[in-house]
């Protein structure tokens, strides 16, 4: 039966691995100089020539070597049973016949006389006389003086080799071609479609009307449409703009070009815009098809906004390309250019225009529906308890994103296999979400009475302020075991709204800054344990009153830059006088939330005591605790979301920390 795949049927020919032909050509030049020097005649001095050799009659022929006329080297070849005396410096068993030894003499050595006073004493038939010979081994000479600039030479270019082939792709002649990664509708990266994709309905109704062009362009033709030419994905780190794209390559069809936008920028200049330039050449060879860029942002910042670098900066020259060649002189049809980032206030105005990216699809967090969706894409594979409710679990994780949901899950399963569960239930997956917002519980950390005291109270006037204002997050459960950084830790059900009112923002303010206001009430001093509280109101204040315009003084005036022109001014929107006008407005606002916490903490001080004291005997306390000190809250969102059972009893664990 032969295979449904073409590509099992044809084998794919060995390519010819360079590297062998390198260590061949390595093996040949240490050969030839091992070969050339390693029986050749030793060095030696004339002194002992003069002194030993010559006058014991060892010596059968003795050559002077001229170079230009002029003396260079003697060679002595000595007699075969002469060679035994000198087994030190030769090897008398070589088959080398000689020249033994040579020596090297000044450019005027007056050769023949010295030769003969040393063989004054011996027979005519066993001197030696002194021949001539002119040098000619000229490729040894060179060979020599040459093989260590040529072993350098090789590694240099074996090494640089590899170094263009990691950052351009191919060699040192491909390091400007595109790094991009072609899928083609037989490829198995793109098997997922838009079933796979749980949640983003509205963004996949656009995306899937691109799709439907690549498959039905003459439905739009015909009405005299045309195809957008760009398309941005823009939405928080997690929502999933990159399934989105991979949806696309597995639903449209066509060649898909997929790369990242740091994949453009190198340490050559000039490599962006060549690599930009390759991968549209690549593009209209294939079209129709669709060019996908994720992080666009590394590549398609503002022009001009670094003051570090000058105009003729490489990511700046990579950007002009780009723009160049979606919407510049020449033609680019039937290429869709796809992007994805989470930091569109900072792109390129230029980039963002119509003709460029002509649609903007802003992937947002999942609401609760859209999270059941991705929580059942995520719990195929995990072995779950019969009873368990997926509804429970997504009310459980307001401002969640698809890859914090991924990660619950999988913490969750891990949580069962530690404790030897045989499926996954619920309470696993309420400590999955503590351990991934809270931190690990840390037990074992040495606190003092006095200190575990003040931060009971501190987290008992957080619970109680929340729970009394009714515009105030509606808390679920409150801890003095540490977790991650923090010593205390309390956890709210947040109101998944659109748009939020001064007061409710007074009483979030309020509510934060109770753990505050209960050390003062309780133990007449402060204490540093309130950093991030006041931090986060003093934070709140500011945009009241500088972004939102909730000051009556400062009057309806934002001074927020959405575009982000002024991200890198030194100078300020507003005077020196409106600067001390916004200080004072966030300082009355913050104090005004810190007397409305003190005023409710004195009010119900018998429920923060008798709170705070249950926290330090139980060390962990539910909202059912809340209410049977404090009664029913006015607006109990618990009880709408069906988070608290009839008989008042809330679910043990919470889904969010503040």
């Amino acid at each position: 039966m032969e295979s449904q795949n073409p590509r099992m049927n044809n084998k794919i020919p060995r390519r010819f691995n360079p590297y062998w032909f390198y260590a061949l050509l390595g093996l040949m030049i240490v050969g030839i100089y091992v070969f050339n020097n390693g029986d050749g005649p030793v060095e030696t001095q004339w002194n002992e020539v003069r002194t030993k050799m010559l006058p014991d009659g060892d010596v059968e022929k003795i050559t002077g070597v001229l170079s230009n006329g002029k003396f260079e080297r003697v060679e002595i070849e000595l007699k075969k049973n002469s060679l035994s005396k000198y087994s030190k410096e030769i090897n008398p068993s070589s088959s080398y016949k000689g020249p033994h030894f040579y020596c090297k003499v000044p450019a005027e050595w007056e050769g023949e006389n010295k030769i003969a006073e040393a063989q004054e004493h011996l027979k005519d038939e066993d001197k030696v006389h002194l021949q001539y010979s002119e040098e000619r081994n000229y490729f040894g000479r060179i060979l020599e003086f040459l093989m260590f600039p040529i072993i350098l030479l090789l590694f240099w270019f074996i090494m640089f080799r590899g170094m263009s082939r990691g950052a351009g792709g191919g060699g040192i002649f491909n390091v400007g071609k595109s790094k991009a990664q072609l899928f083609d509708k037989d490829s198995d990266s793109t098997k997922i479609t838009f079933n796979d994709v749980a949640g983003l309905e509205e963004a996949k109704v656009e995306i899937k009307e691109i799709v439907d062009f690549l498959k039905n362009p003459k439905k739009y033709t015909d009405l005299g449409g045309k195809i957008p030419k760009g398309v941005l994905l823009v939405g928080p780190p997690g929502t999933g703009k990159t399934l989105l794209a991979k949806a696309v390559a597995g639903e449209a069809n066509v060649p898909f070009f997929s790369m990242s936008g740091s994949d453009f920028v190198e340490m050559f200049v000039g490599v962006g815009a060549s690599r930009v330039r390759d991968l549209f050449k690549q593009a209209k060879e294939k079209s129709p098809c669709i060019v996908f860029i994720d992080e666009i942002d590394a590549v398609g910042r503002a022009r001009g906004k670094n003051a570090g670098f000058s105009s003729n900066d490489e990511r700046e020259n990579t950007l002009n390309q780009l723009l160049t060649e979606m919407d510049g002189f020449g033609t680019n049809s039937g290429v869709i250019v796809l992007a994805a980032t989470n930091r569109a206030d900072i792109l390129d105005k230029a980039l963002m225009r119509a003709g460029r990216f002509d649609r903007q699809i802003y992937v947002d967090l999942p609401e609760y529906r859209e999270r059941v969706d991705i929580f059942k894409v995520h719990l195929r594979t995990l072995k779950l308890d019969p009873d368990f409710n997926i509804d429970f679990l997504a009310r459980q994780t307001p401002g969640f994103s698809g890859a914090d949901i991924a990660n619950v899950c999988n913490e969750a399963a891990l949580i069962a296999a530690r404790k030897d569960k045989l499926t996954v239930d619920k309470q696993d997956f309420l400590d999955a979400i503590d351990r991934i917002i809270a931190g690990l519980e840390k037990k074992s950390k040495l606190i003092t009475k006095e200190e575990k005291r003040t931060i009971a109270f501190h987290e008992a006037g957080h619970a109680t302020v929340s729970w009394i204002l009714e515009h105030a997050n509606p808390l679920l459960k409150v801890t003095i075991i540490p977790r991650g950084r923090s010593l205390g830790a309390a956890w709210y059900l947040p109101d998944e709204r659109q748009i939020t009112t001064t007061e409710q923002m007074m009483d979030e303010m309020a509510a934060t800054l109770g753990g505050r206001a209960s050390e003062e009430l309780t133990f007449g001093k402060i204490s540093t344990g309130a950093l991030s509280d006041l931090e986060k109101v003093t934070r709140q204040a500011y945009a009241m009153v500088a972004y939102f315009g909730m000051s009556e003084k400062v009057g309806n005036l934002s001074y927020y830059d959405s575009s982000g022109q002024s991200e890198y001014s030194f100078s300020k929107p507003y005077s020196e006088r409106t600067s001390e006008l916004l200080d004072e407005e966030a300082k009355k606002f913050i104090d005004v939330a810190y007397d409305m916490a003190k005023s409710v903490l004195l009010e119900n001080r018998e429920g923060l005591t008798t709170l705070a004291e249950l926290l330090l005997e139980r060390e962990v306390i539910f909202s059912e605790d809340l209410e049977k000190i404090f009664g029913k809250r006015k607006n109990n969102r618990l009880e709408e979301l069906g988070l608290t059972e009839p008989d008042g009893n809330s679910e043990p664990e919470s889904p969010k920390f503040t």
